[in-house]
C-alpha cells in the first residue's frame, strides 16, 4: 500500500471542508508545485509528448500521479510516463478541453480536475505581482499582514533555490505618496526574475490574499536602498544550492621532494 503524499493530506483537507476557499486554494498550490507523473502512449521525444487522453461522461482527460509507483498500480505493468510539474502540466492543458484525472483509483486525492478548473488555475499561475524598481521615497517596517501570506512566502521562498540571496518585506511610501508593501529580493540574476515574481503572485493568491497586496524589487548588494530595506525588513533567506565537495589533488609520486616515492 502506498504511503500517504503531501497532495493526500491538502486533499484530504478540502474534503473535509468544502465550502472553505483557502483548503481549496491551497490543495491547488500544492498539485502545481508538485512533481506528476503524466502517462503517456510511447516514450517521449525530445520535448514531444504524447499523453493517454480518456474520455468520460465528464470530458477528456489525462492522466497524472504524484508518484511513478502510483501510475505503474493504475497501468497494472510498466507505462511510459513524462516527469513534469503541476505548473508545467496545467500550462501544457490551458486552453484545451482537456482536465487531468489526478491519482485516479490508486489514492486518496484521486479526483477529476475539469478543464475549466484547468483554465482558471493557468490564469492564476500567470499572474506576477508589479515590480518596482525605483521612486521609492521612505522604507519602513512591515505593517501587520495575515499569517498565512507570511507562511505562503516562506514555503514558496524555499522552493526556488539559488535564485537569489535573500529577500526583505518591507512598508514602502511611493514618489507619490501612496503606500504599499514590497518584497525585494537581493541579487537575483535576471533569468530568475520571473520564476520569483511568479513564486509571490502564488503565495498570494494560494492564500487567499488579495493580489495586488504586494510589489516586487529586485536590487543589487551596492544599491543605495539596501541598507533601508536590512534595517527595517523582515528577512527571508532562500535556500543556496549545495556546492559539490572539492576532490582533493593527490600529487603525483615522487612530485613533492620531501616525500619521495616508496620503491618494493
Amino acid at each position: 500500500m502506498n504511503e500517504l503524499t503531501p497532495l493526500d493530506a491538502f486533499h484530504a483537507a478540502m474534503q473535509a471542508s468544502p465550502e472553505n476557499d483557502n483548503a481549496r486554494l491551497r490543495f491547488y498550490e500544492r498539485m502545481g508545485d508538485s512533481e506528476l507523473y503524466l502517462m503517456l502512449t510511447e516514450e517521449a521525444r525530445g520535448q514531444n509528448l504524447s499523453p493517454e487522453v480518456f474520455e468520460v461522461a465528464d470530458g477528456r482527460f489525462v492522466l497524472a500521479f504524484d508518484g511513478a509507483e502510483r501510475l505503474a498500480q493504475f497501468a497494472g505493468c510498466p507505462a511510459p510516463y513524462a516527469a513534469l510539474s503541476g505548473r508545467a502540466l496545467v500550462q501544457m492543458l490551458a486552453g484545451t478541453d482537456i482536465g487531468i484525472g489526478l491519482n485516479l483509483e490508486v489514492a486518496p486525492s484521486s479526483i477529476l480536475i475539469p478543464c475549466e478548473a484547468i483554465s482558471w488555475l493557468a490564469e492564476t499561475l500567470d499572474n506576477v505581482p508589479k515590480q518596482v524598481m525605483s521612486g521609492i521615497r521612505e522604507v519602513a517596517a512591515p505593517a501587520a499582514l495575515p499569517d498565512a501570506l507570511l507562511s505562503a512566502l516562506g514555503d514558496k521562498l524555499a522552493l526556488v533555490a539559488g535564485l537569489a540571496r535573500n529577500a526583505y518585506l518591507c512598508q514602502v511610501t511611493h514618489a507619490d505618496g501612496t503606500r504599499g508593501h514590497l518584497l525585494g529580493f537581493v541579487d537575483a540574476p535576471e533569468p530568475g526574475q520571473r520564476a520569483l515574481a511568479q513564486a509571490v503572485a502564488e503565495a498570494l493568491t494560494f492564500s487567499g490574499i488579495e493580489a495586488g497586496a504586494l510589489d516586487v524589487g529586485f536590487f543589487a548588494a551596492e544599491d543605495a536602498i539596501l541598507p533601508a530595506l536590512t534595517q527595517n525588513g523582515l528577512r527571508f533567506d532562500l535556500p543556496q544550492p549545495r556546492k559539490p565537495a572539492a576532490t582533493p589533488v593527490r600529487a603525483a609520486p615522487g612530485s613533492d621532494p620531501d616525500r619521495p616515492p616508496i620503491l618494493r
